[in-house]
């Protein structure tokens, strides 16, 4: 595991996206294929917007993309909370990414059957040769969480289902989420995290005793350590360890 601190919001949208870039344009150079897991919520949709400028959107090749979801709501497609309408106005639009590539979370069927369908999906694509994504993007929220695995809710301790319908009572309602046996199997994992609002929630998640329960992103530990923690100076402002300032 590594902890990059960067100086502001600013800066790690840079960083993200230009080592996003770095990373997908560099296994293309040996693979036929790059998968990605997009990450919903406010900090990671400036970085799509920037993924797809032209100086890093033209040196990819977007046909060899391919793209996944940690998490969704149980709304439709163009709903203003869907994760996959944010990610197509940020991103899909605004770069030659095959419709046939983007693997959506069908927020909008019936919870269950939707997370039945969407780990059937992923094991389809994957097959037996390629267990686990290229890279998988994650948030932290301010309670801890990550992707949709809320504190105290059933999917922190499914240990087969790749997917599921966990029921958020925090914010009454369903949602989609991978679990943690799919994404710990994950070839990279970069976790965004921004704003004062999370500052003591990292340090405890980080720093403090293991309570998954409690701190769910505490549970995401893939099988090769591969994972980096990019935050900013006002979310990690009170970290005792960081591997790099940037």
């Amino acid at each position: 595991m590594r902890i990059l601190r960067v100086s502001n919001k600013n800066s790690l949208i840079e960083f993200a996206a230009t080592r996003l870039a770095k990373i997908i344009i560099a296994t293309l150079e040996h693979n036929d294929t790059f998968s990605l897991v997009l990450s919903g919520g406010s900090t990671p949709k400036p970085i799509y917007e920037r993924l797809a400028q032209p100086d890093l959107a033209e040196h990819i090749n977007w046909s060899k993309v391919y793209i996944f979801f940690g998490d969704e709501r149980t709304v439709p497609p163009d709903h203003a909370d869907s994760n996959y309408r944010m990610a197509n106005e940020a991103l899909f639009q605004h770069v030659p990414l095959p419709a046939a590539n983007i693997y959506r979370m069908h927020g909008e069927d019936e919870p269950h059957q939707a997370a039945s369908d969407y780990e059937a999906a992923i094991r389809d694509y994957m097959g037996e040769t390629q267990p686990g994504f290229d890279m998988v993007l994650l948030g932290m929220g301010d309670d801890g969480h990550t992707a949709s695995l809320f504190p105290g809710t059933a999917a922190l301790h499914e240990h087969d289902k790749w997917v599921m319908a966990n029921e958020v009572p925090q914010h009454h309602t369903w949602r989609l989420t991978m679990t943690v046996p799919l994404l710990n199997i994950s070839e990279n994992i970069m976790f965004l995290v921004a704003g004062s609002s999370k500052t003591d929630t990292l340090k405890a998640v980080l720093e403090g005793p293991k309570q998954p329960d409690v701190y769910p992103s505490q549970l995401i530990h893939p099988e090769n350590e591969m994972v980096t923690w990019l935050v900013d100076a006002e979310a990690g402002a009170i970290l005792t360890h960081v591997d790099k300032d940037i």
